[in-house]
Formats: structure tokens, sequence, C-alpha cells
């Protein structure tokens, strides 16, 4: 009997795509920054893709598991650069350098962007939005314009909806063991 291990992608895809909706409807001005979207970068943001490039680890996708884990505690640690001057541990970072904090994150995806053009192409649009929203978003901070934050965060919201399609398809295609949902495979 062959054992199939579970697909822990949608997991973590789902993680990053509804924390990063609600960040965005924040940076797009929607509502304040507050428990809501903290608790999500902790615990779905954060944990839930740890956990889930954990188990990509397992599954020897070096891909996911650089991405789950390093997008995991992008979330930890953007969560603690609002905590913990909150909590008066240390500074609140300038915005220059949150500037350069999110332009590091932007390169890093767009080398992370590199590892998606053998995969499918909801995952390739995934990537190439948040490298977009990092970029963006980092010019917000070095300008100090914010209407550019605000379209960042329209940005953000396609970027965070497009992952959460791909976790959802990944789900349903494999439930109903046939292509419901396209993702548009590269072929090999």
């Amino acid at each position: 009997m062959v054992s199939k291990k579970a697909n822990p992608a949608p997991l973590g895809l789902m993680g990053f795509g509804l924390t990063t909706i609600l960040l965005n409807l924040h940076n797009a001005g929607f509502f304040g920054l507050g428990a809501m979207i903290l608790s999500m970068g902790i615990f779905y943001g954060g944990i839930a893709q740890i956990i889930a490039g954990i188990m990509e680890f397992k599954n020897n996708n070096t891909f996911g598991t650089t991405a789950f884990i390093s997008y995991g505690f992008f979330w930890l640690s953007l969560v603690g650069l609002l905590l913990l001057p909150a909590m008066g541990f240390a500074a609140a970072p300038s915005k220059t350098a949150m500037g350069f904090y999110l332009l590091l994150w932007g390169i890093f995806t767009l080398f992370m962007f590199f590892g998606t053009l053998q995969t499918n192409r909801v995952l390739q649009f995934v990537f190439a939005s948040l490298v977009v929203l990092f970029f963006l978003l980092a010019l917000g901070d070095f300008t100090g314009i914010a209407f550019i934050t605000q379209i960042a965060g329209f940005e953000g919201i396609i970027c965070g909806l497009s992952a959460v399609y791909l976790a959802m398809a990944e789900v349903i295609n494999e439930t109903h063991k046939k292509e419901v949902l396209p993702i548009w495979s590269i072929k090999k």
C-alpha cells in the first residue's frame, strides 16, 4: 500500500493570502491597524506558514520550504516591528529603515519568482504581484507619499486573492481528482 503525503501548500498559501488581504485592506485605507491584523500575522500568516514549510521540507520541496518558512517569519518579524516599540523594548524603525526592510523582501521575492517559472501560471502571478507589492510599499516608505501605500494596498489585495485562489484550486482539484479550478500548469 502506497502512502500519499498531504499537500501542505494550500495551508501555507491560505495563511499568506488571507493575512495579506487583511493587511492590505488596512494599507488601502479601509480600517486601522489593530489586533485582528497582528493576530493573523502571528498565527496564520506566521505560524501556519512555518508549519507548512516544515511539511514541505518533509516532502523534499526546497522551494516550498524556503517560501513558506521565510514568509512565515516575515509576518512574525513585521508584527515584532510593530509590537516591540509599543511595548517599550525598542525604538520604532524610521520610514527609511522600513523602506529598506520592504525592499530587501522585494529582492528576495524577485529571486523566488524565478523559482516559479517551472510551476504554474497562478503561482507565478502570486509571486510577481508580491514583488510589485513589496517594491510599492518600500517606495511609499522611502517617499512618504501615502497615496503610493494606498495603491500598494489595492495591489496587495489582488496578490492575496490570487494566493487564496491557488490554495482553493489545489484543495478542490485534489478532492475531485481533476482540474475544476485551472492553475495553468507548465507542460514539461
